[in-house]
């Protein structure tokens, strides 16, 4: 289970709930599986809500109220959990990835949001919504851009990224914003703040071809893995299920260039786009 974590309740509203779930399940005496079980989850789930690693849901908030006599705490207090930036699909994944001591993440298609640069993510995000509003892309773009600071930090999270080579080659809001964002990928690498590699075309059949795929651990809860898919994304904390998804992680892993290979094929690419851009 997960062991405790010491949590200031101003600083969030997922940490209010959890150093007062926390309070009141140790108040009567229940343990996390105690309190898992006519919630129909797990005791991690319980040490996850309380760590702040997990968002509570309403119908959850109602039944600890009603289990832990909180008189409406939980209710009154979940209603903030659903103020959130990002879209429903992705916010618990972004929370939980706030918390994460590392992150390792098999991107597909497009350079992972925490590596985006503005001119990358305004074309994304443009490309998802062709007749919204500036206003609402640069909302987007704000959020986006802010969820990147979690890098400015020069050691956590771990940050461990496989990039296919159709992220490379994807033209992304054209030469010059492809030239930027993949010098942007270099230099993180070269300062030692990520580690990178790409899975080139020629690797063929790879055991992630179904996805995205992020993983991340904690300092004091389980795993967790998030896939995600068009319009949707779906956490999963599973023991069996994150275990499954940590070795399609690693066959990625040794089925992608080394580090130094890697570098080498993204500067290449990078150099060429800005070559194309000049002309």
């Amino acid at each position: 289970m997960p062991g405790p974590k010491k949590l200031d309740p101003s600083s969030s509203p997922r940490a209010l709930l959890g150093a007062e779930l926390r309070h009141r399940r140790e108040g009567a005496g229940l343990s996390q599986g105690d309190l898992g079980l006519p919630l129909f989850v797990s005791g991690s789930f319980i040490g996850q809500l309380e760590s702040g690693t997990r968002r509570m849901q309403m119908d959850q908030a109602q039944k600890l109220d009603e289990i832990l006599h909180a008189d409406g705490f939980f209710v009154r207090n979940c209603a903030a959990l659903k103020k959130s930036k990002y879209p429903d699909h992705f916010a618990e994944a972004a929370e939980a990835e706030a918390a994460a001591k590392t992150i390792k993440e098999y991107a597909p298609l497009l350079i992972p949001g925490l590596l985006q640069t503005e001119g990358y993510a305004r074309a994304v995000f443009r490309a998802y919504q062709p007749t919204a509003t500036e206003g609402a892309i640069n909302d987007l773009l704000a959020a986006r851009l802010e969820r990147a600071q979690l890098l400015a930090d020069p050691t956590t999270p771990l940050f461990w990224a496989v990039l296919d080579e159709a992220v490379l080659r994807r033209r992304v809001g054209g030469p010059a914003v492809m030239a930027e964002s993949l010098r942007h990928i270099l230099k993180l690498a070269r300062e030692h703040r990520i580690i990178v590699q790409v899975l080139p075309f020629g690797a063929g059949a790879h055991a992630a071809m179904t996805g995205q795929l992020k993983l991340m651990s904690f300092e004091d809860a389980p795993p967790l893995a998030y896939l995600q898919s068009l319009g949707t994304g779906t956490l999963h904390d599973e023991p069996a299920t994150v275990r499954h998804h940590e070795l399609t992680y690693d066959l990625v892993v040794a089925s992608a260039l080394s580090p130094e290979l890697s570098l080498a094929l993204i500067e290449s690419v990078a150099e060429d786009y800005a070559h194309e851009a000049q002309h």
